[in-house]
């Protein structure tokens, strides 16, 4: 009788804990972004936040998105993806409002030759639709042009997938880069540290914060069978973010060149 009544409650408790631990994977990586987000909002200044964040995210989501049409896997990893890419759009759209309302010699920079004002479709003479400058690319001063990249790339993506989806080379493939992509997001901050030999202007906390949501990461990885590929992406993220904490200890131990370096913009990373 007790080992029923037992049952009755752990059942319930187990759901509730899986739920708990789903709803982290979907909505946890999106949380560093929300003071991000509010203090860009407040202060009117995206300069200490790097757009490549958004597009090293944006990349590596669709392509996880497109993974999941060659191999299922569990649901709550498809909508974080699907909540990540919205964010980091939402991100996109502020950074540019606030950029382009800061610059006072704006010289318009777009994806694509055309020019839709007021309604219409312009191609300067001797441009095609896609001419764009590469030295300014992911520079673009209107919100509308990083949805025209975004979608070109998805839309070509999407169709070398659907050529080749019945191969498993590829499918595995696809797998790895998405989930690669994304564990390379903290080696800019490591490379930057090594190169200045100093951690300084490195938030600590953020970092540790980092390390915490990249080790459930990888728990929930592997108590819940995902494909490999995740599981090799959340121990390379803990691996980055343990060798990252290192360079604090020692440069902070021991400086090598205590003259003060700003923070490098690339430093915001996803859970």
């Amino acid at each position: 009788m007790e080992a029923e009544g037992l049952g009755w409650l752990l059942v319930p408790l187990h759901q509730l804990v899986s739920w708990g631990a789903a709803g982290a994977m979907v909505f946890g990586g999106v949380v560093p972004y929300i003071p991000q987000y509010r203090d860009i909002r407040r202060t009117q200044n995206a300069e200490g936040f790097s757009t490549y964040v958004c597009l090293v995210l944006l990349v590596a989501n669709i392509l996880r998105i497109l993974f999941w049409f060659g191999r299922r896997f569990e649901s709550p990893l498809l909508w974080q993806s699907v909540v990540m890419i919205l964010t980091m759009l939402l991100m996109l759209k502020l950074c540019t409002e606030v950029r382009v309302a800061n610059e006072l010699n704006l010289k318009r920079r777009v994806f694509s030759a055309a020019d839709n004002k007021d309604g219409e479709v312009r191609v300067p003479p001797g441009q095609s639709f896609l001419d764009f400058d590469p030295h300014h690319f992911w520079h673009w001063s209107s919100f509308a042009d990083y949805v025209q990249c975004v979608l070109a790339f998805t839309g070509v993506a999407g169709y070398i997938t659907y050529l080749s989806i019945d191969s498993a080379l590829f499918v595995e493939t696809l797998g790895f880069l998405a989930v690669l992509t994304e564990a390379m997001l903290g080696v800019p901050q490591l490379y930057r540290n090594h190169r200045h030999q100093s951690t300084e202007g490195m938030s600590i906390k953020m970092v540790l914060m980092w390390t915490s949501g990249d080790t459930f990461k990888t728990a929930y990885f592997l108590l819940n069978g995902a494909p490999l590929q995740f599981s090799v992406c959340g121990l390379l993220q803990v691996l980055v973010d343990l060798a990252i904490l290192g360079q604090a200890y020692v440069f902070t131990r021991y400086p090598l060149k205590p003259a003060p370096h700003a923070a490098h913009p690339a430093s915001a990373k996803a859970l």
